[in-house]
């Protein structure tokens, strides 16, 4: 269990995707610090099931409908939450993924592919895998950012991925958008860093999440082949655990604690970042 961070206390967060595996355990642990979670989701009631956990525990969190490619939406939302809260302290990019239309069957090309190859990519798919995952975090924070220059220390943390330094294969819509997420987080820690606002991100390696779980587990829970190649690459051996995460959110959102850190994505990856292969 993580020490309490006693400046965290009355502060309000807002998750998108925070019904998420990885985002669902970062609302339990900022609730249980004593911050006020509104979790975002396009369907409500997958927010609610965990605000309904929160508030069981001691916490306070609400759910609110948004999608983070409506602006109308996210308007909407952050009007609920300033009347329920009164205030917007830290901002956290969680909502993206993948999606099937965006990802070949091969890892490298085949000239007579018995499935989807690169060429066979639809567009729209493309395009959509990579706007809820950049273009989504872009206009959540323009519509969330000017609440959170209204308080002593925002903070924005966006969520990347390994893919962002290393393009996995298969799977070049959501690799290209990661990569534009650590892009964005510099420009934005510059642009607002007079402000007081802070920008980080983290990049999480490898963890089991729903959207994931079938390319990394056989039905009967024994590794697929990608597995054992992440697991390979993966010094410490194992996939992640979502609490892994928490602490270092917990550092990048704490100004006693990182007040002159921004700009930065934070791998929290078990050393593949750092491992060549031999």
């Amino acid at each position: 269990m993580f020490p309490i961070h006693d400046n965290l206390q009355g502060k309000a967060a807002v998750i998108t995707g925070g019904s998420g595996v990885l985002c669902s355990e970062m609302a339990r642990e900022l609730a249980r610090q004593g911050v006020k979670v509104a979790i975002l989701n396009r369907t409500v009631e997958k927010g609610e099931a965990v605000a309904v956990e929160i508030k069981a525990a001691g916490g306070i969190a609400i759910a609110v409908a948004a999608d983070v490619l409506d602006r109308a939406s996210l308007e909407a939302a952050k009007e609920k939450i300033v009347k329920t809260f009164g205030r917007i302290d830290i901002l956290i990019n969680g909502a993206g993924g993948n999606h099937p239309d965006a990802i070949t069957a091969c890892e490298t090309y085949e000239e007579q592919p018995s499935e989807k190859s690169f060429f066979e990519l639809e567009e729209a798919g493309f395009s959509k895998v990579f706007a809820s995952n950049f273009t989504g975090t872009f206009l959540t924070s323009q519509v969330f950012g000017k609440e959170l220059l209204k308080q002593d220390a925002p903070v924005i943390i966006n969520v990347s991925s390994m893919s962002a330094y290393s393009p996995m294969t298969k799977v070049p819509a959501y690799s290209g958008a990661k990569a534009a997420i650590n892009n964005f987080t510099m420009w934005m820690a510059v642009h607002f860093a007079e402000t007081g606002l802070r920008v980080n991100a983290i990049a999480p390696g490898f963890f089991l999440t729903t959207q994931n779980r079938e390319l990394l587990l056989n039905k009967d829970g024994s590794h697929t082949s990608r597995s054992k190649k992440i697991l390979m690459n993966t010094p410490m051996k194992r996939f992640g655990k979502p609490n892994d995460l928490v602490g270092t959110l917990l550092w990048l959102i704490d100004e006693d604690y990182s007040g002159f850190v921004t700009g930065i994505t934070v791998p929290v990856d078990g050393g593949f970042m750092a491992y060549s292969g031999i």
